[in-house]
């Protein structure tokens, strides 16, 4: 039996977190589960994570990308599933990711929402940029992949082991990118997406340009301080 790790950034997810939880200990009763949350709230998201039994990482605010290293690196079991613990994701799809990554030899799965079934659950901005960012990654490192700016991906720990992740708000385009690079392979999942529940808290044109910069970074070994992306 395979052991999972779970890794949820959290900011101010005090209306989500229970139902996330619930459903993540819905779909993981065949495997030894740890789930690990990232927590930079303001509100009772940690007190009701430990309630729960959720293993609480405190870090200062320092966006969404540093929180997920974070988990990433505390993670210690064979396969590590991260998520937004925001109820955006399908916990349901966690029993196909873990099977596909067992029974092929990818090392990582990351999850299109960019699907033809996606309609109102994303706004018309963030969807054309993501878009713009996954035809970059593919024109540059040909990388069949439709969406590189998912929180969704299930990963094994020999590949979580294996690279460096830098970067503070790219961590999902990193990820993909230094997979390619370090010779692992990898495979793109289709899921459904739902409409957030609680506030955005993303930075849009902050994380545009950090897309960017990363994207560019890697293919053309630029020089750029990791505390700008």
């Amino acid at each position: 039996m395979p052991s999972l790790s779970l890794v949820m950034p959290t900011l101010n997810e005090e209306r989500a977190i229970k139902i996330v939880v619930e459903d993540i200990r819905r779909y993981t009763r065949d495997y030894e589960t740890e789930i690990i949350i990232v927590d930079s709230s303001t509100d009772n998201t940690p007190y009701i994570a430990r309630e729960m039994g959720v293993q609480v990482i405190t870090k200062e605010p320092a966006g969404h990308g540093h929180a997920l290293r974070t988990g990433l690196q505390a993670a210690g079991n064979d396969i590590i599933i991260t998520a937004d613990c925001d109820n955006t994701y399908p916990m349901g799809y966690i029993p196909k990711l873990v099977n596909f990554i067992l029974g092929s030899d990818c090392d990582l799965i990351s999850c299109n929402r960019l699907t033809k079934n996606l309609k109102q659950e994303m706004p018309f901005a963030n969807k054309l940029a993501n878009k713009s960012f996954a035809f970059l990654v593919r024109l540059l490192y040909g990388i069949p992949v439709k969406d590189v700016a998912t929180g969704m991906f299930c990963l094994t720990q020999k590949l979580n082991r294996s690279i460096t992740l830098e970067n503070y708000l790219t961590v999902p385009i990193e990820l993909i990118i230094k997979t390619k690079l370090a010779g692992f392979k990898q495979y793109e999942m289709d899921i459904p997406y739902r409409t957030r529940i609680g506030d955005v808290t993303l930075q849009k044109w902050r994380s545009g340009k950090a897309a960017l910069l990363c994207i560019f970074k890697y293919c053309f070994k630029l020089t750029i301080d990791p505390k700008r992306l």
